[in-house]
């Protein structure tokens, strides 16, 4: 079966290579981005990489193609509501954890990102929370959920089936997205410059990798892509909530 568009060449196919292709090509420049926007620079150029994610499976793949990887209807339409609750459940424990571990300290994973998110929020606006809830919420449940999940839980997962299987693939593929979350937290920057919190650190990708099998669990029992960004985007909905009304 013919996955990818017919602009491309006709060797081009799902594989591992392929795989690993990707992961560098969006792993690395999103390290480079997030680990800037963590020193001040803001997170506009973030989004642009989400969004990029978000395109390139449209520009690869064929109907045939998005359908393999999951766009097509859901199979169980409870699993929208189930999806949603599961994000926002996840979410919930990894913010207990992070305080009952560390408090209000800069090794507790939320309190280092709400941090990031002071240097992003214009002075006039900055005391008004719910706006700036609105603000990060709305970026929250579109850039990130759509474009992680079409790449990592989508493209690069379907690259390592065939090979592996679907376990396996996202043994994978939450793999690379979880070391990718390591910008976001475990490399911090403080007044002293940059330093590497060891056991925070391998927390962190750990909870993250649990994260991103739980977005396959809920691809793969909805049976549909989309209920993985449902999940996803429920998890980013309540860690907004926690950061913008308990942590800012």
């Amino acid at each position: 079966m013919q996955c990818f568009r017919a602009l491309w060449p006709a060797g081009l196919k799902f594989g591992p290579g392929l795989g690993i292709f990707l992961i560098l090509l969006f792993g690395i420049p999103r390290f480079m981005l997030v680990l800037g926007a963590s020193s001040g620079n803001g997170y506009s150029h973030v989004s642009l990489l989400f969004l990029a994610m978000w395109i390139v499976p449209f520009l690869l793949l064929n109907k045939k193609g998005l359908h393999l990887i999951g766009l097509r209807r859901p199979a169980l339409a409870k699993w929208w509501g189930i999806s949603l609750f599961l994000g926002f459940l996840a979410c919930l424990i990894i913010y207990v954890t992070g305080f009952n571990l560390y408090g209000n300290d800069l090794s507790n994973w939320f309190v280092y990102i709400a941090r990031s998110y002071r240097g992003a929020v214009p002075l006039d606006i900055a005391s008004h929370r719910t706006v700036v809830f609105l603000i990060f919420a709305g970026i929250g449940i579109t850039f990130s959920p759509i474009g992680e999940e079409l790449l990592y839980r989508g493209l690069i997962h379907q690259c390592f089936v065939p090979r592996l299987g679907e376990n396996k693939a996202s043994i994978i593929d939450s793999s690379a997205f979880a070391i990718s979350h390591l910008a976001h937290f475990g490399i911090l920057y403080t007044a002293g410059g940059w330093e590497f919190r060891w056991v925070p650190a391998f927390l962190w990708v750990l909870l993250m990798y649990m994260t991103g099998r739980l977005f396959f669990y809920c691809k793969d029992r909805g049976g549909s892509l989309y209920m993985a960004v449902v999940c996803h985007a429920g998890f980013n909905l309540a860690m907004n909530y926690f950061i913008c009304f308990y942590l800012l």
